[in-house]
This record gives C-alpha cells, structure tokens and sequence, in this order.
C-alpha cells in the first residue's frame, strides 16, 4: 500500500510539472529547493562537512551559498526531469548545447565501446536523456529505486529515446557485453562505496572509496575512456554537455595497481569537473563516509 501511494504522488508530481511551461516548472522546483534547504537539517550538515573537507580555507558565507545553490539546482533538476518526456531536439536547442562531442564520436568510433566517467554533477538526469534525444542512445548504471513501480515510471522516461539501464547489482557482465558490441556507458562515479567493490583514491585530497570496475572493465576491453557532464552555464542561460578528451589510462602489467591508479585518474576528471561548478555537485551525499581502516569517521 505504501509503494502504491509513492507512485501515485511521485506519478501525479510528474504529470503536474510536466504539464506546465517549462518557465513555470523551473520556478516551482526552484521554490521547492529552496523549501528542502529549509527543512533539510541534516543533510545540510553533511553537506557543511563536505564541503570543509574539500575547500578547508573556505568560510561559513561560502559553503551556506553554495549549499543553498545546490538546493535550488536540485530543484530545477526536478522540474527538467518532468518536463524531459516533451522535449525534441527542436525544442531543447535553445537551452542545451554540446560541447566536446568530437572527442565523443572519435572515441564511439574506435569501435571498441565508450565508458562516460561522470557523476552527481549539474543535470545528470537530463544528460543520458539529451544524447539519447540528439541519436546517440547510451546505457547507465544505476541502482534501482526501493519502489518497483517508481523504479519503472523514472525508467521509462529515462529510456524514451533508446537508452538503456544496467542495474549495479549485475553490471559487470552488462558492461563486459556493452563493450564487446561497441555500445556507450555512463558510470556515476562519484558515489561512497565499500571494499572490495571500492579501493580508496584521493578525491579533493582526501582517501575516498570508489568504485573500480570502471577501471576494471576498460583495462579488460580496451575501451575509450572520457569525463562527460550536462551543467549550467549562467553566463549563456544553457545547459552544456560536455565531453572532455579520452582519458589515458596506465596499463604497466600489474593489474591489481593499474586498477588503482587507473581509478584515481578517473576520479582526479570528476574532481576537475567539481571544481569548475562547485555549486553544481551534490555535497550532501557521504562521499568520506567509508574509512581506511583504524581512521574514525569524517560525519558526527
């Protein structure tokens, strides 16, 4: 009875704001990011934690900004996603460009698959959607939703245009097949993780865990290997996506450590692409929750 009630009010809250100009849906998510930040206590301690740790000279005003931004590009990522299953290349242009999408295309053209190193970084939702939208259908790996029926309603409007999904909980194996069949794959990077799917690198100078299969899989298939992320861009009133270069990534023989250096070079990408649009990442998440061991925890 309880997933039956989320869906219906997830459902209605998608077809309410969907159904809107978009200028009205983005007002009202970035009203309701704004009523979230109010009512968020705790997750806005975590985010002040997090943000003491990757920026240790900032002050109070700073971080409080910068939480209250990410608050109000939450919302507006709300409102992006109800509005998405309406949009058509025509309609998208004047808000959302490319940029970088040769370095995509040289690496979709190797023919040996395409890992997009990306995160929880401006519209994450709508940048699998867009590339999809524009001809170049991709997978994700994701987590499924707690509720099934939700699971399938966000689902369907992510894969409108041909994207599929790989679920965490069997994505080796569909990362492996993508691959050997040349296919394109977004991984979420940027997430705490727990050994052994996780090995601690440096993200803003701090051991974090993070996942290695990506690393894993490119070292075993040969894949091409890049940063790609959709954030704002204030001074053009657009959203970007944007490709960086094909990463280099070490292949000295020693698996086990190219794992890890290999996980680290992905990871410096995110944190480069975090600098630039700091108010655009998602501090709230417990990205130094898991610990070396003997270290205490980073969270009160």
């Amino acid at each position: 009875m309880r997933q039956r009630l989320e869906f219906i009010v997830v459902l209605v809250l998608v077809r309410a704001l969907g159904a809107l100009p978009r200028s009205w849906a983005r007002a009202i998510g970035a009203g309701l990011g704004a009523l979230i930040f109010a009512l968020t206590g705790r997750l806005r301690r975590t985010g002040e934690c997090n943000l003491q740790i990757a920026y240790p000279e900032s002050d109070a005003a700073w971080r409080n900004r910068t939480l209250r931004q990410l608050y109000r590009n939450l919302g507006l990522h709300l409102a992006e996603f109800c509005q998405m299953s309406h949009y058509t290349p025509e309609s998208t242009r004047s808000f959302i460009r490319y940029a970088g999408l040769e370095h995509y295309l040289a690496a979709r053209d190797r023919g040996r698959g395409v890992l997009v190193v990306t995160g929880h970084l401006g519209l994450w939702e709508l940048s699998s959607f867009y590339h999809s939208l524009m001809g170049y259908p991709m997978s994700m790996v994701i987590r499924r939703l707690d509720n099934p029926l939700v699971d399938r309603l966000v689902n369907g409007i992510r894969c409108r245009h041909g994207n599929t999904v790989l679920h965490k909980d069997d994505f080796a194996r569909g990362l492996l097949g993508a691959m050997r069949r040349g296919d394109t794959v977004g991984i979420l990077m940027d997430t705490n993780m727990t050994p052994p799917q996780g090995v601690f690198v440096d993200f803003f100078g701090t051991p974090a865990c993070t996942a290695s299969g990506l690393a894993r899989v490119a070292m075993r298939t040969e894949a091409a290997v890049l940063p790609g992320f959709l954030t704002w861009r204030e001074e053009e009133r657009k959203y970007v996506l944007e490709f960086g270069e094909s990463l280099e990534l070490v292949r000295s023989g020693d698996d086990e450590q190219d794992m890890v250096t290999n996980t680290q070079i992905c990871t410096t990408a995110i944190e480069a692409w975090v600098q630039r649009y700091s108010e655009q990442w998602l501090w709230v998440h417990r990205r130094w929750k898991t610990r070396p061991a003997g270290e205490p925890s980073l969270y009160s």
